[in-house]
């Protein structure tokens, strides 16, 4: 909770805290949720805003289990993925919405997030206000490659808007590295914080008796790599003789292109699509959880799995290794079949082996990725931030 003896606290003793995304759906939402929630359980008065126009049911039922925990309520209004000329319209909105919540902090996430957001926190403080702007990017545009037109113009926006952002927060060591290489170190404090999650998520799974062979969970696009975890499956076939059974569970702006894909390679009898849905209710539905992306951040899914004890394919992406620490060698390159698929069937000929491999796992995860550490590094950011003083902790290595 805010310091009452801090003479920047608010008058009433309680830091207002505004979380800004455009997408609520994968791990951008889980962490928005996360952090949240934990945020107002330690006394703060949070908000949220983020777009209207995505996600599904599921998406709809976690709006309803944050709602409780935000005092300044939930504010959906449309936001564009892309660069569109709805977006004026949609920023003049999101400034009235934001200006009446009248925020101490501004934690932006996310590539249009962090414009929307910094841009509106800063023209607050030309009216007075002296909240804090809190930039994460979560992968975002940090996605792009810096050789293309659209990744220059990317970059330069990222470089631009430094100059409106009070902190940064990277959820991994590649994701610090990455912003270092693409649009330049950052010259303003920034604290590399993973995702955590909670104790009970370390608690067993049972596997459902008639479980399939492989799961994939996750957003339905080509950057997850669930075309490939499809391939994979079809490879798998080929070799055999006999598909492997597979459950495909969520949504995404792709979902009927995998479908075809799933028809015309002839798995349509052994693999099944679903929505979007819990996530531990999808672990037991399958015997291995594979995860093919071809660029993440730091990954929910893997945490999850790991913290589950499911046995686990991945990619060699984004933060994943630092998760995997030193049983990162089983990971494999991302965009290659044939690698996917020995390494799908490893894991499923030798369940014993694949079970060692998860139980380690389990363990390396446990003592490093937690909520409370997550919201407690946050908070201390925040309070440095509006005290106008470095961030005491912060890591100082330099990131390249």
């Amino acid at each position: 909770m805010t310091d009452r003896n801090d003479p920047h606290a608010p008058a009433d003793g309680k830091l207002r805290i505004v979380h800004v995304f455009r997408s609520p759906v994968g791990g951008i939402f889980r962490h928005v949720r996360d952090l949240a929630e934990a945020q107002a359980a330690e006394g703060y008065s949070v908000g949220v805003v983020c777009d209207s126009s995505t996600g599904g049911a599921r998406e709809e039922e976690l709006f309803q289990q944050l709602v409780p925990h935000l005092e300044l309520g939930l504010h959906r209004t449309p936001m564009k993925r892309h660069v569109s000329p709805t977006d004026f319209l949609a920023f003049l909105r999101l400034f009235r919405r934001i200006k009446a919540l009248n925020p101490d902090i501004l934690h932006t996430h996310g590539a249009k997030g962090g414009v929307y957001g910094r841009i509106i926190g800063t023209l607050l403080r030309v009216f007075g206000s002296s909240v804090a702007r809190i930039y994460c990017p979560h992968g975002g545009s940090l996605h792009y490659d810096p050789a293309t037109r659209s990744g220059r113009m990317f970059f330069r926006i990222e470089h631009f808007m430094e100059r409106l952002t009070d902190a940064f927060i990277f959820v991994s060591r590649y994701e610090a590295d990455t912003y270092a290489r693409k649009v330049g170190a950052p010259k303003k404090p920034w604290r590399i914080v993973p995702n955590g999650i909670r104790d009970e998520e370390f608690d067993p799974i049972e596997t459902e008796p008639a479980a399939a062979d492989f799961l994939y969970i996750g957003m339905m696009r080509d950057l997850k790599g669930t075309d490939v975890f499809v391939d994979a499956l079809a490879r798998l076939r080929d070799r055999r003789g006999v598909a492997p059974t597979a459950e495909l569970v969520g949504d995404g702006p792709d979902k009927a292109r995998y479908e075809e894909q799933v028809r015309r390679l002839g798995l349509d009898t052994t693999t099944r699509i679903h929505p979007a849905t819990a996530t531990r209710k999808a672990f037991a539905m399958a015997k291995v959880v594979v995860v093919p992306s071809r660029a993440e951040s730091m990954p929910y899914v893997v945490l999850e799995a790991a913290a589950a004890a499911r046995p686990l394919v991945a990619t060699r992406v984004g933060g994943i290794p630092e998760i995997f620490g030193p049983e990162s060698v089983r990971l494999v390159p991302p965009g290659d079949v044939e690698a996917l698929a020995d390494a799908m069937a490893e894991q499923l000929d030798d369940p014993r082996r694949a079970s060692e491999d998860a139980s380690r796992l389990r363990e390396i995860v446990r003592p490093r990725f937690s909520i409370d550490h997550m919201t407690e590094v946050v908070s201390a950011l925040y309070r440095d931030c509006r005290a106008g003083r470095p961030a005491p902790g912060l890591d100082k290595r330099p990131i390249l």
